[in-house]
């Protein structure tokens, strides 16, 4: 049954997605957006990761040899670790975005909403927290710790913390990207509880 463009009569556990043709448009350029962002997501987070992974350095002091890596640096692990998660968990989510598309009508329900939201604030928070422990040990690597006569690492070993910065430039993109999705997938949460309560199309 039709009623001003929508359609109602949506089975027990799913709810309304929008309502009218406006509506519409917006909800498939969240899509497409959501869909790019999570794209972008996967290959920077797996370019984080192999730029760290990879990085090695060595310099030879007083005859003897010295190797930079990234597991001398728990922030790096942690870099790691939580741009490769991140890498994954878009994977998935993007190939479920293209499904979606794809098939074109996709009732939604809240449990799953509540799924996917929650799955994109935890991964916000990680990538977040990863990038913040990295940049804090890079600043130390670059400028050192006079107080603590920690001493600029940087000066040693200029490969490996110019390779270790673009790391995580990269990082800073994922997190950034998340935490934009994070603002989108509570979007498409919480318009559920709105006031297109009781109409839908079912299409997104």
């Amino acid at each position: 049954m039709r009623s001003g463009g929508g359609v109602a009569g949506v089975s027990p556990g799913n709810v309304p997605v929008y309502y009218g043709s406006n509506l519409k448009v917006v909800d498939r350029r969240l899509r497409v957006a959501e869909l790019v962002l999570r794209c972008v997501i996967f290959g920077l987070g797996v370019l984080a990761a192999v730029l760290v992974v990879s990085d090695t350095q060595v310099k030879v002091i007083f005859s003897i040899q010295k190797k930079a890596k990234f597991t001398d640096m728990k922030a790096l692990v942690f870099l790691v670790i939580a741009n490769g998660i991140a890498a994954a968990y878009s994977l998935v989510q993007g190939l479920r975005c293209v499904v979606s598309m794809v098939r074109g009508s996709v009732l939604f329900n809240r449990p799953l909403a509540w799924a996917i939201f929650s799955g994109d604030q935890v991964m916000a928070y990680l990538t977040l927290a990863a990038v913040a422990a990295a940049a804090q040990s890079a600043v130390f690597s670059e400028l050192g710790q006079p107080e603590l006569q920690w001493m600029k690492i940087c000066n040693m070993y200029g490969k490996f913390c110019t390779q270790v910065g673009e790391g995580i430039a990269s990082a800073v993109v994922v997190s950034l990207s998340m935490v934009t999705i994070s603002c989108i997938s509570a979007f498409n949460l919480f318009r559920l509880y709105g006031g297109n309560k009781g109409k839908s199309s079912g299409r997104w």
